[in-house]
């Protein structure tokens, strides 16, 4: 059996396997009921190896043991791989959410925040900054933000961007707005993309020329992306530097008062 060497690695990577448990499951799709010795011949898996492999493929639910003799495999056919790996996954994510959910009411999480707020105390204001790498980062970064505001919130950046982060943003300004924050919403590009996204998210955002993206809470605190939209990476500076960002702001202001 000829597999492309690439087929394996991106099986490998996309099911979580090793090298070998990779070949020989693939081996086991291509015929269906196999013997281990059969198994070793179609993946190039050594014989010496493959009853191992076979074993914890079985555990992992790739394979299922024929009943009878010889002992043969049957292979887990892909759709039902996916489906019990998205179960577990989700299973997974509910109870590490359940576990940092818990975590708050601990002892040990009172000592985090004090040991925190003890070493950032003497840093000046100004020296707080961070680069935040990738979409998912900026995404928690934003969420900090909306937590921390106590009077407004600023969002300028372009209606593609709002678009992407538009399952996470548009709680977090209906969460802000139950809060009594003041939310300003600012989106470039085109003014019929901006009408179709307050009429979505029910939202009041204005059209506007810039071509920045950031995000502010009371002109204190400033998350900004600094790679362009067409770049497969996000990449944002975030700042805790009141001058700076309230400067910025008034800017922003001041351009969508002259529009």
């Amino acid at each position: 059996m000829i597999v492309k060497q690439e087929l394996i690695r991106s099986i490998k990577d996309h099911f979580d396997l090793n090298i070998y448990e990779t070949k020989v499951w693939v081996a086991l799709l291509s015929k269906g009921i196999v013997t281990a010795g059969e198994t070793a011949e179609l993946s190039g898996v050594p014989r010496s190896r493959t009853y191992d492999v076979l074993e914890s493929l079985e555990k992992k639910g790739f394979a299922v043991v024929k009943i009878g003799k010889p002992i043969k495999y049957i292979a887990v056919e892909p759709s039902v791989i996916i489906e019990k790996m998205k179960s577990n996954v989700m299973y997974d994510a509910q109870e590490k959410v359940k576990t940092l959910a818990n975590l708050k009411g601990t002892k040990e999480y009172e000592e985090l925040e004090q040991l925190h707020k003890t070493g950032i105390s003497p840093i000046k204001v100004e020296e707080i900054s961070g680069f935040i790498k990738g979409k998912s980062n900026a995404i928690a970064r934003i969420r900090e933000l909306f937590a921390n505001a106590s009077k407004e919130i600023a969002i300028y950046t372009s209606a593609l961007d709002f678009e992407k982060k538009a399952r996470v943003l548009a709680q977090l300004i209906g969460d802000a707005q139950k809060r009594n924050l003041k939310v300003k919403i600012a989106l470039s590009g085109e003014p019929e993309h901006v009408k179709k996204i307050n009429i979505k998210y029910n939202i009041k955002a204005r059209h506007a020329e810039h071509k920045g993206k950031c995000f502010i809470a009371d002109k204190t605190e400033i998350l900004f992306t600094i790679t362009p939209e067409s770049a497969e990476e996000e990449n944002s500076i975030w700042l805790k530097a009141p001058f700076f960002t309230e400067s910025l702001d008034s800017l922003f202001s001041y351009q969508l008062a002259r529009q």
